[in-house]
């Protein structure tokens, strides 16, 4: 655990969000398709604005893909031409789906709940190039474009995790997602406890909240809403 956490005090990623509905960047309140929160634009002109703002990665999120578990076709080579690694969520579900998603440029492929009783072979398969989300709602894991309730705790999934080999984790408290409400960190440091990389996300909203998961020992943090509206600039997270 101690390694884990100075090797992530050194290191610490930033990674833009970019959440496509309906070919437009959006968004969402607690991740429900009725509470557009901000309506964003063209995907491609967000990833080119990203890496011109200085972003080593890009955080992409299928949500037509979360909510109906088909990816959608050509979403990763639309926000690649921007230069940079995607990381991708949304509708990866499956090995298919997984391999597909990576041979078409993505650099991370992001799985929830559904992939669960796969995890030992799609970590063996994947390698470096799988997280897993731990998507939780008051401490426990959420599923189906965070819909309905697994029955599973964060801390739980986060064990199996380990177990299995998956070699990063990316931990939302789905409450706080697109809310500006702050960063769950008592959720985050019981996810941490299991031993893995944690990239957070949910709730960001000041500098000071990136400061507070960098110095808990997170290894990065997605950045959305804070971003869409204004609160604070990339460059001045990066800086941090």
């Amino acid at each position: 655990m101690l390694a884990c956490y100075y090797a992530s005090m050194e290191a610490f990623t930033v990674y833009p969000a970019i959440d496509v509905l309906e070919g437009r960047c959006v968004r969402l309140a607690e991740g429900r398709r009725d509470r557009v929160t901000v309506e964003g634009g063209d995907p491609q002109a967000a990833a080119l604005r990203f890496a011109a703002e200085g972003a080593a990665w890009l955080h992409v999120v299928d949500l037509d893909g979360a909510f109906s578990g088909v990816p959608t076709p050509g979403l990763v080579s639309l926000v690649a031409a921007a230069g940079l690694p995607v990381q991708l969520g949304g509708g990866l579900r499956d090995h298919a789906a997984i391999g597909e998603a990576l041979a078409a440029g993505t650099a991370r492929a992001i799985v929830g709940t559904g992939a669960l009783g796969d995890l030992e072979r799609l970590a063996a398969a994947f390698g470096d190039r799988l997280v897993v989300a731990v998507d939780a709602r008051d401490g426990e894991v959420v599923a189906d474009g965070w819909t309905s309730a697994s029955g599973l705790s964060a801390v739980e999934l986060a064990r199996r995790c380990a177990a299995s080999g998956v070699a990063r984790l990316l931990v939302t408290s789905t409450r706080r997602d697109g809310t500006l409400a702050g960063p769950d960190l008592d959720l985050l440091g019981d996810v941490l406890e299991a031993g893995l990389p944690v990239i957070a996300a949910g709730g960001i909203a000041r500098l000071e909240d990136l400061a507070d998961l960098r110095s808990l020992g997170c290894e990065g943090a997605v950045v959305g809403s804070a971003l869409w509206t204004g609160r604070f600039r990339l460059a001045d997270a990066l800086a941090l």
